[in-house]
Formats: C-alpha cells, sequence, structure tokens
C-alpha cells in the first residue's frame, strides 16, 4: 500500500514540476518574444543576407526568445511573404541550432534553490514596473524561477527510484543508441519543446539515473523532434516556406549520421573538453559541442545544400504563378518615359484583368451550395483564388505607384504628365476594387455560413442578373486601358443609367419579397450588403472608365 502511495506521490510531483517547467518555458519565451516585438523579425530578415551574419542573427534570436520553433516558424513565414529568400534561411536555421544551446547551459547551472527568489524578484518587476518592455522582461524573469522550481520538484519526485531495481531496469534499455534516439524524438514532438525535454534529460542526468553516453541519443533525437514545429508551420504555404522545415530535418538527419555510430568517443571528447565532472554540465556541453560543430561542417556547404533542397523539393510553376510578382515593370526604361509607361500600362492591364476574374468569381459562394474550385488554379477554392489575387492587387499597387511616381521624376511632356496622373488613379481604383471583393470573400461569407440558411431563388436571380452586368463592365476594363480609347470610355459610360435602374428595381423586389414572406427577413442583410458589394464594384468601374475618357479626350 505504501510502495502505491509513494508511486502516486512521485506521478503527481513529476507530472507537476513538468507542468511548472513547462509553463515556466513558454513564460519566459512569450515575455521574451513581447520584449522584443517586431525588432527581433525585422533584425533577422535585415541581416541574413551573409551566412555568417545569418548564423549568427539565429543565434541571437534563439538565445533572446528562447524558443528555436519560434524562429524557425518565424523563417517560414519571412520566407513565404518574400522577405527573405530561402537560400538566406539556411544559415539562419544553422544559427538557431546554436541558440538552443543557451537553454541547456541555463538548466544547468542548476539554479533550484534560488527559483521562488527569482520568480518573487519577476513577479515584483511586472506589478511595480512602469514600462511596457519592464513589465514584459518582468514576465520574461518570472518564468526562468517557475522553469527551476518545476525542475527542482522534478528531481525531487526522481530521486525515491535511484535504488527502486525495476525504474533502473526500465532506463538501461535507453544504453541503447537507437532506443534513446526515438525516445528523444517522439517525446519531443510531443512536448513541441526541445529545451523541455532536454531539462528533463538533464534532471535525470542530475540524479544519476542516465549516463553520459545514455543522454547524447536523447539529445540527437531532441534535435529532430523540435522540428515538428517548422513542419506544422510550413503546411499550407508555398513550396519555398516548406522546403525551410525540409531543410532543418535534414541538418538534424545527417547531424544523427554522422554522430550516432561515434557516441562513446563523443562523449569522451565532451568529458576532456568540460572543466567540470559535473554530469549535468557535461550533457548540456554536448548539446553545445554538437550544435556549434554541426553549424560548422555545414556553414560553407550551403549552397551545396541549397541546391540538393531544390533538386529534392523543386518550384511548382502553377505555385509560382500565385506568387505577387510584376512581369512587365523595368527598371533599365525609367530613362526613355515613353518606355516606362508603355510597360506601366502593360502591368495595369493585367490589374485590370486579375480584377476582373476576382469580380467574375465574386458570387459563387453566395448562389452555389460546392465551394468552387479557381477556373485558372484548380488547386484553390475561390475564395483562396479570390485572396490570393487580392495579395497581388496590393503588390501590384505599391509596385506600380512607385514606378509611376519614379516616371514622373523625369522630363515628361503635358500628355505624358497626364497620362502619369490617369494611370496613377486608375491603380488606386483598381486596388480599391479588389478590397471591396476581399470584404465580400471575408465577412460576407462569414456572415452567410452563420446565417445557415440560404438566399431566395428569386433573390439568387437578382443578385445573378445584376453580377453579370459588374462581371461584364470589369472584363472591359482590360482592353480600354489598352486602347485608351475616350469613344469607347464614353460608350460604357452611357450604360451607368442601365446599371442604376437595374439596381433599383433589385433592392424593390427584395423589399416587396420581405414583405409578403417574413422568412426571406433573415438573409435580408446579407442580400443588401451583397447589392452593396455590387454598387461599389461598379461605382470603381466607372471611376477608372472616367479617368480614361478624360486622359482620351486631352490627348
Amino acid at each position: 500500500m505504501n510502495q502505491v502511495i509513494s508511486f502516486t506521490s512521485i506521478a503527481v510531483y513529476f507530472s507537476g514540476g513538468l507542468a511548472l517547467f513547462l509553463f515556466g518555458i513558454r513564460m519566459m519565451s512569450s515575455g521574451l518574444k513581447k520584449a522584443s516585438g517586431e525588432r527581433m523579425r525585422v533584425f533577422v530578415s535585415r541581416i541574413a543576407g551573409r551566412p555568417v551574419f545569418g548564423l549568427f542573427a539565429g543565434a541571437m534570436a534563439t538565445m533572446v526568445v528562447q524558443s528555436s520553433s519560434t524562429i524557425i516558424a518565424t523563417l517560414v513565414g519571412l520566407v513565404q511573404s518574400r522577405l527573405m529568400t530561402f537560400s538566406q534561411s539556411l544559415a539562419v536555421i544553422l544559427g538557431a541550432e546554436i541558440g538552443t544551446t543557451a537553454m541547456a547551459q541555463l538548466i544547468a547551472f542548476r539554479l533550484h534553490d534560488y527559483a521562488l527568489v527569482i520568480f518573487t524578484l519577476g513577479f515584483l518587476l511586472y506589478t511595480l514596473a512602469k514600462t511596457e518592455n519592464l513589465r514584459f522582461l518582468g514576465e520574461a524573469v518570472s518564468g526562468f524561477g517557475l522553469l527551476f522550481f518545476g525542475l527542482q520538484l522534478m528531481s525531487g519526485a526522481v530521486a525515491p527510484l535511484q535504488a527502486y531495481p525495476p525504474f533502473l531496469q526500465m532506463l538501461s534499455f535507453l544504453d541503447n543508441p537507437l532506443a534513446g534516439l526515438l525516445s528523444g524524438l517522439f517525446l519531443t514532438a510531443l512536448m513541441q519543446s526541445s529545451g523541455a525535454f532536454i531539462g528533463i534529460v538533464i534532471t535525470l542526468a542530475s540524479q544519476g539515473s542516465i549516463g553520459l553516453e545514455a543522454a547524447i541519443p536523447l539529445l540527437l533525437g531532441a534535435n529532430i523532434g523540435t522540428c515538428i514545429t517548422a513542419v506544422i508551420a510550413g503546411s499550407g504555404m508555398l513550396r519555398p516556406a516548406k522546403r525551410v522545415a525540409l531543410a532543418q530535418v535534414m541538418f538534424n538527419v545527417a547531424g544523427i549520421l554522422l554522430f550516432i555510430f561515434f557516441i562513446p568517443q563523443f562523449a569522451s571528447l565532451v568529458r576532456t573538453l568540460s572543466v567540470s565532472e559535473d554530469l549535468p554540465r557535461q550533457v548540456a556541453n554536448a548539446h553545445s559541442i554538437y550544435n556549434v560543430f554541426m553549424a560548422l561542417v555545414f556553414l560553407p556547404l550551403l549552397p551545396l545544400f541549397d541546391r540538393l533542397l531544390y533538386f529534392l523539393y523543386p518550384d511548382d510553376p502553377m505555385e509560382i504563378r500565385q506568387q505577387p510578382a510584376v512581369w512587365y515593370l523595368k527598371e533599365s526604361a525609367l530613362a526613355t518615359p515613353e518606355l516606362a509607361l508603355s510597360y506601366a500600362r502593360r502591368e495595369i492591364v493585367r490589374m485590370a484583368r486579375i480584377a476582373a476574374r476576382m469580380v467574375c468569381a465574386a458570387l459563387h459562394p453566395f448562389v452555389r451550395e460546392d465551394r468552387g474550385r479557381d477556373e485558372v488554379f484548380p488547386s484553390l477554392s475561390i475564395i483562396g483564388g479570390m485572396d490570393m489575387r487580392e495579395e497581388k492587387m496590393d503588390y501590384l499597387e505599391r509596385r506600380v505607384s512607385d514606378y509611376l511616381i519614379k516616371i514622373s521624376r523625369s522630363g515628361l511632356t503635358e500628355a505624358q504628365s497626364r497620362e502619369v496622373f490617369a494611370l496613377m488613379e486608375t491603380v488606386k481604383y483598381l486596388e480599391s476594387m479588389g478590397d471591396v471583393i476581399e470584404v465580400l470573400s471575408r465577412r460576407l461569407v462569414r456572415m452567410k455560413e452563420s446565417l445557415r440558411t440560404p438566399l431566395s431563388m428569386d433573390g439568387k436571380e437578382e443578385l445573378l442578373r445584376l453580377h453579370a452586368f459588374v462581371c461584364s463592365e470589369s472584363g472591359r476594363l482590360a482592353d480600354l486601358l489598352q486602347s485608351m480609347d475616350a469613344a469607347e470610355a464614353a460608350a460604357i459610360l452611357a450604360k451607368d443609367r442601365e446599371f442604376r435602374t437595374l439596381s433599383s428595381e433589385t433592392g424593390a423586389s427584395h423589399l416587396e419579397r420581405v414583405r409578403r414572406n417574413p422568412e426571406s427577413e433573415l438573409t435580408h442583410d446579407l442580400h443588401m450588403e451583397l447589392v452593396n458589394v455590387l454598387e461599389q464594384v461598379h461605382h470603381y468601374s466607372k471611376a477608372i472608365t472616367t479617368v480614361i475618357a478624360g486622359a482620351g479626350e486631352k490627348s
């Protein structure tokens, strides 16, 4: 009976200590991330231009936020958003692996006796601080204290088992390097924190439960297990971002293949290089030596590794087409304003075609039961296609506007100056049209899903008639921008009365339907919001046509 009570007590204290330890790590990481804020992301993206600087950036950033998973997830986001290339991310990944060793070294100091003092100091700093950054720092210090208090509880829980033969027999299987490797991999993947698992390994070492030879495979496994966060972060991203996760996995797999057959020799080297004979310190040193060695080995090989990863997981041409990019703008043409204007006009024609695709797909989620597939990129849903094109529109608006500003600084004729102004206005209206469709694809789709009541058949038919008008109208903008024909623009503007009549009839029919059928009131807000979106699209199409008509008359 006492033995059962003893095991229950051990389980409670160990699990409680582990919970405090994990919470402490997250609290410390959260506080440090808040204190460093956006500056750390910017620091990583800016300094990663050269491999050595990237290595330094990754190590520093990971030491600051105390989470390599956070840094790798950040890299995935930076590569996805094209603020960093995949090639630049490789050195940062190596640096992040070095940065993780700081946590192991801190844990090896075994500040258990001062854990509550550290927590109290952090709490006081958090409570009494006048500035936000100091409060965040207090949160980080409190987490640091909890971390060590959790380790103290785990160490105390394991201590009674040191003379328990079944426990020692259970741990003996870790003498098998493969078993230790797989244990480290799965447990770290489960915890999603290599720092947490390394803390447990150091705790077991401090109690004499495992030796250095058994701890090293556990550390190697932990390095692979922590890759799960990058894999999760990369899912659903473009291939360059997914390659970031693949690179981290391959780095660590290569490290295992180099070290797994030489663990006794590596353990002897660690003992020789370690000033202290303290086993927890040697475990921490083994982790540091391994990661630093791997970084130094791979750093000069990064170009080769880069090409290998591209070979194993090449870019998808269809995926590349989904990424925001300019097709026609050329900086070299700026010296010849007439040529530069022709390039700008071609890019704006492309913007108009992108906007027209968004407009023509906009009503599908509201009048069809299926999610639908994008007609150009079948891998995307209708909504996914609209989101992708909205991102393109935002990107092109910035690039084309900057290009037109550069053109305006050249020596332009009066006619060219008018055209630059007209094109700037057009870019602004096209981007606004994309924003309107984005509102529809996000807010109105959520509104429809929350209603769980479809639009009436009559309501759908009315909306489809109105939508067909704006779809046709927006589809003519690209050709109009290509020709800059004032007469054609005037012909399109002449149909404004037809649209206003159709819109008015749609609203009146809907209100009459609501009066006759109270159930239609359930979808009243959605119906009127959709009419409003189509009216706004018409407004921007009309504004663009008016600009072209004016520019054509003066030329």
